[in-house]
């Protein structure tokens, strides 16, 4: 005889009726999600909504916000100059550190996979750390120092490849390099994290059963068996990894200072930073911010259909 689902009269009813069924269900879940989705509400959820109506307004921190309509939005495309370089440089960021990073990660994290328990910890710890301290700002600062003492210019000057120390943290010819070659450094984070815990997690029978039914090599098995097998986590890094590089700024403000040598590496990050931060322009600040919402918002749609067969 088939089985019944219990369940299915409530589902029937209606989505919302089975929906709150199941919460009240595992409440217990709901409770200790409760402190994160209480802080991310506040601290995320409210800012991102209250984006469009401040952007509609000149709001400087000590005057009544004035309601300006979509002259901040106009001004943004239409007048700022700098706003079109800062959205040249992310999108350079988001196709150099959003999709290499993203193979990167994943052929590492398989890399690692292979390895023996103790090797999988330290490489781990070891691409992971990175994202996690902000030492190295200060290390990488003093590597590319401008004068002789800087690591890479005396290394390149011993060899003879330079005449004489290059500034790569202030010249335009590769500020902009400097900073994705760190932040690819850098990017090993979540993401990384969550491919690794798919790999950690895929059934190895289905291995077994891939022999018997036909897989001959390890390349074979990787494009049948294991992508397929991790479509939550792919997922997961994808989202990740592409929201990290719209929202990019960070590492070369810490580098190459705010604002860079002739905007060289100012994203619309920084400029949100600037104008927020700095100024204290907050209607044109989040005007800026919705803008880039926007952008991670669609980035991430076409994520999702790009990776959504996977999920089953």
């Amino acid at each position: 005889m088939a089985k019944t689902n219990p369940e299915a009269p409530m589902i029937k009813q209606g989505k919302w009726k089975y929906t709150w069924h199941m919460m009240k269900t595992n409440k217990a879940c709901y409770a200790m999600l409760l402190p994160f989705m209480s802080l991310f509400i506040i601290f995320t959820v409210v800012p991102v909504v209250m984006s469009l109506p401040m952007g509609l307004t000149n709001f400087n921190m000590i005057e009544t916000p004035k309601f300006v309509g979509l002259s901040n939005f106009y001004t943004l495309f239409l007048n700022d100059d700098v706003f079109l370089i800062a959205v040249r440089n992310t999108l350079i960021f988001a196709i150099f550190t959003g999709p290499f990073s993203y193979i990167l990660s994943f052929i590492i994290a398989w890399l690692i996979n292979e390895m023996n328990a103790f090797l999988k910890t330290f490489f781990t710890f070891v691409f992971y750390a990175p994202s996690m301290t902000t030492s190295v700002y200060v290390t990488w600062q003093l590597i590319l120092s401008g004068d002789s003492y800087g690591y890479l210019n005396a290394v390149l000057i011993d060899l003879g490849i330079l005449n004489e120390p290059a500034q790569w943290l202030t010249d335009t010819n590769y500020i902009l390099t400097v900073v994705i070659i760190v932040q690819l450094w850098m990017s090993m984070g979540a993401g990384f994290l969550a491919i690794r815990a798919g790999f950690q997690n895929i059934d190895k029978s289905m291995y077994e059963a891939g022999a018997i039914e036909g897989i001959k090599n390890r390349w074979q098995e990787l494009f049948y068996i294991t992508i397929p097998s991790m479509g939550p986590q792919l997922l997961f890094a994808a989202v990740i990894q592409i929201s990290a590089s719209f929202t990019v700024g960070v590492v070369g403000q810490n580098l190459v200072g705010l604002p860079s040598t002739d905007y060289a590496a100012h994203t619309i990050m920084n400029h949100a930073t600037d104008y927020g931060n700095i100024r204290y322009e907050m209607g044109y600040a989040s005007a800026i911010c919705f803008v880039l919402f926007a952008a991670m918002l669609l980035a991430n749609k076409g994520i999702n259909w790009l990776l959504g067969k996977y999920l089953d």
